[in-house]
């Protein structure tokens, strides 16, 4: 399994939180994870990521414990194994949607694939904003973006958090396609963490948080 979700939980003091719950994806898969907003969708994408450390259970990532791990070793497997969107885009405000793309790949210590990035510009319609700067972009462009640089390192595992939030049913429908497809050219896993039922008709597998951050169904 690349990834294996163990009795994983993480609460505040309040209750509010997710878990305990367990679930796994093998390499290759692709599945949604649905949940409504409040149910710790967002947390659980960064106790994935290594991001916050469980209060209860593991993380496993390519067989190996993330919170067992130390954070410069954290820092390496999460670079070289995830490629991660999430819901606060977090591209770089000074360079353009290109310079971003080149930028996600030097800092994965992968070489430059300019036409690689290229395609996938073409491929979410973003040819024509390559050197725009982020805060020159419309919502539904910035999101689209920030799946293309999550994608130009061709992750084994591949985890969005939201990624068509703001997305009308044409483009949805365009990224639902790009992040499967990409995800089954390069063997890897694929994890869509979204409230977006839209999605469902996607994915042959879906599994259902409720709002109790509990697993409310898996099939």
């Amino acid at each position: 399994m690349i990834l294996s979700v163990e009795t994983l939980a993480w609460r505040y003091p309040g209750g509010q939180g997710v878990g305990p719950l367990s679930f796994a994806l093998a390499q290759g898969e692709a599945a949604l994870l649905l949940g409504p907003s409040g149910s710790g969708k967002t947390t659980l994408m960064n106790l994935m990521a290594g991001l916050r450390t469980p209060q209860q259970g593991r993380v496993l990532l390519d067989g190996r414990s993330m919170g067992a791990l130390p954070a410069p070793a954290r820092d390496v497997l999460r670079r070289e194994t995830l490629g991660l969107i999430f819901q606060t885009l977090r591209l770089v405000s000074a360079l353009g949607v290109r310079a971003n793309l080149a930028l996600a790949r030097q800092l994965a210590g992968l070489p430059a694939d300019a036409a690689f990035a290229d395609s996938l510009l073409a491929r979410l319609n973003l040819s024509h904003r390559a050197d725009a700067l982020p805060r020159t972009l419309s919502q539904g462009e910035a999101q689209r973006a920030a799946i293309a640089r999550a994608l130009v390192t061709r992750p084994r595992l591949l985890v969005a958090d939201e990624p068509t939030s703001a997305l009308d049913a044409a483009n949805a429908t365009t990224v639902a396609a790009l992040l499967k497809e990409s995800a089954a050219d390069n063997g890897a896993a694929l994890l869509v963490i979204t409230h977006d039922d839209r999605l469902a008709a996607h994915f042959h597998r879906a599994i259902r948080l409720g709002a109790d951050g509990l697993l409310a169904d898996a099939a």
